[in-house]
């Protein structure tokens, strides 16, 4: 019969449940359109066509990154008539964008 050992705790650190949604999440930001439509998202609330211009890229194409990160609660969206516009709903981005422009660079 086996026994299985559960993994030492460490006091102090994460879970690894937690951290592998907290890896799941950083996924849906690893890529450069998203994180232009986050910096973008930091200052104010745009559409999808907005967004879209902004990157380079079709509409199409920028709902399906807004419909990832807004999975991860990165974002919400609020219906103005016939458009949609999104916000930042997750307060810490602003964090780990803080981290991305000073290392990357922030204003080009």
């Amino acid at each position: 019969m086996t026994t299985k050992t559960k993994p030492p705790k460490s006091p102090g650190l994460t879970p690894l449940a937690a951290l592998e949604r907290a890896a799941e999440c950083l996924k849906a930001l690893a890529h450069p359109h998203r994180l232009r439509m986050i910096q973008m998202l930091m200052r104010g609330r745009y559409t999808v066509g907005e967004l879209a211009e902004a990157c380079g890229i079709p509409s199409h194409m920028a709902s399906e990154h807004l419909r990832l990160m807004q999975r991860c609660g990165f974002l919400t969206s609020d219906k103005d008539g016939r458009k949609a516009y999104y916000k930042v709903a997750e307060p810490h981005l602003a964090n780990i964008m803080s981290c991305v422009e000073e290392r990357f660079g922030g204003a080009a």
